[in-house]
């Protein structure tokens, strides 16, 4: 009976074990940065103009990279938080609750500060028709 119990707990505590490092490498893998676009339509009106909407998230930790989009851009931080490095200015944290104008051609990179939860916003953006929405900036 004692023998039983004993191997019983060895395999608890390797499947437990397994299990964490499995996570770790599940987090790993996991895209840094996710965009849902929820709509995108031509503008009534305006002749080769479009706007749109996606919700971004950032993973724990994680960064977008430095990249631009050549639209008009306004976020809405949903939760957490989101470290705007924008070419040219200072740094600025946004916290859930905090909106901000993003001009085209803006490069800039994104972090989320917090470890435990993602960073999560909406963008409403518009622009130019055919453009690329995200373009990556150097190495």
């Amino acid at each position: 009976m004692k023998r039983t119990a004993f191997v019983l707990s060895v395999i608890f505590a390797v499947g437990i074990a397994v299990g964490a490092l499995g996570v770790q490498s599940l987090n790993a893998y996991l895209e840094p940065v996710k965009r849902t676009m929820l709509i995108k339509t031509d503008l009534a009106g305006e002749e080769g103009k479009e706007g749109g909407m996606w919700p971004t998230e950032i993973a724990p930790g994680k960064a977008s990279g430095k990249h631009y989009h050549p639209v008009h851009e306004f976020i809405y931080v949903i939760a957490g938080a989101g470290h705007f490095e924008v070419e040219g200015k200072p740094p600025v944290t946004m916290e859930a609750g905090d909106a901000v104008y993003q001009a085209p051609g803006q490069a800039r990179n994104t972090t989320n500060p917090r470890t435990t939860a993602p960073a999560k916003a909406l963008v409403v953006y518009v622009g130019e028709k055919e453009k690329p929405l995200f373009v990556p900036v150097g190495p």
